[in-house]
């Protein structure tokens, strides 16, 4: 017992080491804090993102009423593997990524259930070029990485047989890099380099009800988020560089004095139900609703872009044939699916960005009859090249390893 809990713990703070790596090719992440890279678990997310339901072996890291449910120790890491086709009106191109997605662990004890975790939440990172140096036509090219991390710890409590509530607290901490270099037929170029360190605290509060409807099972989700701050300590240079093989030699550089911004980490409200047979199949819809149109960007002085309020909106479900079939492996996968539609909240240029995909997965039982490898895959678009925006085409493949197991059990012999 001590061995795992050592293992997984010194997994889970290794992670933030890792947890800073690009995570996205997107130049959307350029505004804000960056995309959104937590869509939820594997499971949750081949079901399009629905987690309405509780489960005795998988954590719900969306809605912390979920760790009431949990029967056994357990612990998940996810991953995943992007690929993106980028395209406007003039120009194409494709961008690889692969990231940890998330990693907790989470236990019963009694009534409650209590879960502790890292998850690289947002990240910046991307390359544009554009121009050709000339006099009449400067070279640009811009450039970002990092992103936001959130530590949490988290409980849930069994109120009655039908009710359990739950909340979470985070830590979000992170470092964000933004450079712009531009030349104009000159031996030295000038580049101008802005970071910013991001850190605060928000909680998410959480409530899952579930009953019975005659012989089948009935869910309804909420989770609420309250509106929470943000701050960004902001700095700037700007400097001459000769380009030596990708890498700039400052020639010669000064800082510049530039604000500070507290930023809005917008409040978000989701409410979802489901309905189906405990361990046979559940379908389910589920909206999310956020403030987005209080949050702003980590600079003043960044024109173009504005904020709306954004929907989400995901259905989907799963079916496990025969989840105790001792004969037939087949017969005891797990098989999701689902569909998501977004308005993002993001608006440049006065043109909305939305992003809408379809989702499949599957459930692997492993070893023992609670531990399972999950293996999903998500198809989608988002933006448009309207406006001389960004059309990317997207493919994720994600992965996780969720293993449950009981802790703390006395042995009656050694």
């Amino acid at each position: 017992m001590i061995k795992k809990i050592i293992v997984s713990f010194g997994l889970l703070f290794s992670l933030a080491a890792a947890a800073q790596q690009e995570g996205t090719a997107s130049p959307y992440s350029y505004y804000g804090i960056g995309d959104v890279r937590f869509k939820g678990t594997a499971e949750t997310r081949s079901m399009g993102g629905l987690g309405v339901f509780p489960d005795s072996i998988h954590i719900n890291l969306q809605n912390p009423a979920g760790y009431a449910a949990l029967k056994l120790t357990t612990f998940n890491v996810g991953g995943s593997f992007n690929v993106t086709n980028f395209k406007t009106n003039e120009a194409k191109d494709q961008g690889q990524r692969t990231t940890l997605d998330y990693l907790a662990i989470a236990f019963p004890a009694g009534k409650f259930g209590v879960g502790i975790g890292l998850i690289p939440y947002s990240s910046v990172g991307y390359k544009v070029r554009s121009g050709s140096s000339s006099a009449t036509d400067p070279y640009h090219a811009y450039s970002g990485e990092g992103g936001m991390n959130k530590v949490f710890l988290g409980a849930g409590y069994q109120v009655t047989s039908k009710l359990s509530i739950g909340v979470d607290g985070s830590y979000n901490f992170g470092n964000v890099e933004t450079k712009n270099i531009w030349s104009q037929d000159i031996q030295y170029s000038t580049r101008e380099l802005n970071t910013s360190d991001l850190s605060g605290f928000n909680v998410n509060i959480g409530a899952i009800y579930a009953t019975k409807i005659k012989k089948y099972d009935f869910y309804a989700s909420a989770t609420y988020t309250p509106e929470s701050n943000l701050k960004s300590d902001n700095a700037r240079q700007l400097a001459t560089v000769i380009d030596y093989g990708g890498n700039e030699g400052v020639v010669e550089s000064r800082n510049l004095a530039v604000d500070d911004t507290d930023l809005t980490l917008p409040s978000k409200f989701s409410f979802g139900v489901g309905f189906g047979k405990k361990r046979n199949w559940l379908v389910g819809a589920e909206v999310t609703l956020q403030e987005s149109s209080k949050f702003g960007n980590r600079y003043n002085d960044i024109t173009n872009v504005s904020f709306e309020d954004s929907k989400k909106y995901s259905i989907g479900g799963y079916f496990i044939p025969e989840y105790n079939s001792f004969s037939d492996y087949w017969r005891r996968i797990t098989y999701r699916a689902g569909l998501k539609y977004e308005n993002t909240g993001l608006i440049i240029s006065n043109v909305p960005i939305k992003d809408y995909g379809f989702t499949l997965g599957l459930g692997l039982p492993v070893g023992g009859a609670f531990s399972n490898v999950n293996v999903g895959f998500e198809y989608g678009r988002r933006g448009t090249t309207e406006a001389n925006l960004v059309k990317e085409t997207y493919a994720n493949i994600f992965l996780s390893l969720s293993l449950s197991d009981k802790w703390f059990v006395k042995r009656k012999y050694d």
